[in-house]
């Protein structure tokens, strides 16, 4: 099985569902996109301008953005870039009969999955959707991990958050006792505390809850 056939089946409602949006000027290759994708039985909605895309609210689902390079208004690549900077991390495919390598470079820089030419073979194209589908399911698991592992950090008290730090550096609860200036039967109950907190069974699950935290908590 296919991570289209496993991504468009692994889920019961449509919610979950892998979507992709196509974005393209052009109505019959909009038409033949989505009769492509549905053929594997992936959902598809398509808009014809860039414009469309920044007014609509798109759908909280895995997916994946399909966008031309060129066309009336703001480009694909301008499109990439405003969605970058609203936080939207969509994975994105060009799919382009105007391409060259300056802006192949310029999207895959920007974090493009695939920039592909017209005419493409079909199957070139579902493996790149394959892979920017998959990409957004990863996404979108680890923020929810990260999500939940912040909520567990947020009960710790100021002083449990500072035995952790020290924890996942490696100190030993003698060096921590020693640095905060507690004693080190303080620093035991801290650190058994801290643990039970953040559901953490051993320093392995300790390590990979505070490397799944957002950035600015570590």
């Amino acid at each position: 099985m296919g991570v289209l056939d496993s991504a468009s089946g692994a889920y019961s409602g449509s919610e979950g569902r892998p979507i992709a949006i196509l974005v393209d000027d052009d109505t019959e290759v909009r038409d033949s996109l989505e009769e492509l994708l549905n053929s594997v039985g992936i959902e598809s909605i398509s808009f014809s301008s860039t414009q469309a895309v920044l007014d609509a609210e798109l759908p909280d689902r895995p997916a994946c953005l399909v966008l031309d390079v060129r066309m009336p208004g703001l480009s694909g690549l301008d499109l990439q870039h405003l969605l970058l900077a609203k936080g939207i991390q969509t994975p994105v495919v060009f799919l382009t009969g105007h391409g060259d390598i300056a802006m192949s470079v310029q999207a895959m820089k920007a974090g493009a999955v695939d920039f592909l030419t017209k005419p493409v073979r079909d199957q070139t194209f579902l493996d790149a959707i394959s892979v920017a589908v998959s990409t957004d399911i990863a996404r979108r698991a680890a923020a929810t991990v990260s999500r939940k592992t912040m909520a567990l950090y947020e009960t710790l008290t100021p002083r449990e958050r500072e035995v952790l730090r020290f924890v996942v550096s490696g100190a030993m609860n003698k060096q921590i006792a020693f640095d905060l200036g507690i004693s080190e039967i303080t620093v035991k109950l801290h650190r058994s505390n801290m643990m039970k907190k953040m559901n953490a069974r051993s320093l392995t699950h300790l390590l990979s809850a505070w490397q799944s935290l957002p950035a600015e908590a570590r």
